[in-house]
């Protein structure tokens, strides 16, 4: 989805960028504002791709993306890309940057999602299993609620995924009975 090589360069040279002034982490969690703002709006991908959108109302839009936490580094990156008309990628380059800093940080996205909200302590329980499986790692976890799992749980970690949800064995069972035939 992001891993075109024009997000990668960008998003590579921010780093290197923010790395030198140590500023990696600040730049980190504006990009994760940039990536909530776009989720958020999705129309903002549009906006920023439309030609007959003026170079200062996408500079406002992207500065306002970034949130209040957005400082001068990232105001001269949204001024790089503007220049040399890549802000239809901002969201990419965003995407890029985000999974560049967690790999060099040994960073994993956790989203744990239940079919009916848990209890705290169950939360934390759950959340102390996940962090015993990946010991050299540092979650970031998010819950979720989603009642058609029906039961049980599904915790994906980065690109791996547990599915120990009710909907998920009725679907087994649905395919072996079909594949019995």
């Amino acid at each position: 989805m992001y891993d075109g090589l024009i997000p990668q360069r960008y998003a590579m040279a921010l780093y290197k960028f923010a790395s030198d002034n140590h500023k990696t982490e600040e730049v980190y969690n504006v990009m994760r504002t940039v990536l909530a703002s776009f989720d958020a709006e999705p129309s903002l991908e549009k906006v920023l791709a439309n030609p007959f959108v003026g170079r200062d109302d996408k500079q406002k839009l992207l500065v306002a993306a970034g949130g209040p936490g957005a400082g001068p580094d990232y105001l001269r990156f949204v001024n790089l890309i503007l220049d040399h008309n890549r802000e239809m990628f901002a969201r990419q380059m965003a995407f890029a940057y985000r999974d560049i800093y967690r790999r060099d940080n040994k960073i994993s996205s956790v989203r744990i999602t239940t079919a009916a909200e848990l209890p705290a302590d169950e939360q934390k329980r759950i959340d102390g299993l996940v962090a015993k499986a990946y010991p050299d790692r540092v979650l970031e976890i998010q819950h979720g609620v989603d009642p058609s799992l029906i039961g049980g749980f599904v915790i994906d970690v980065d690109n791996n995924r547990l599915d120990a949800s009710i909907s998920n064995e009725i679907l087994q069972l649905r395919q072996n009975l079909i594949s019995s035939n």
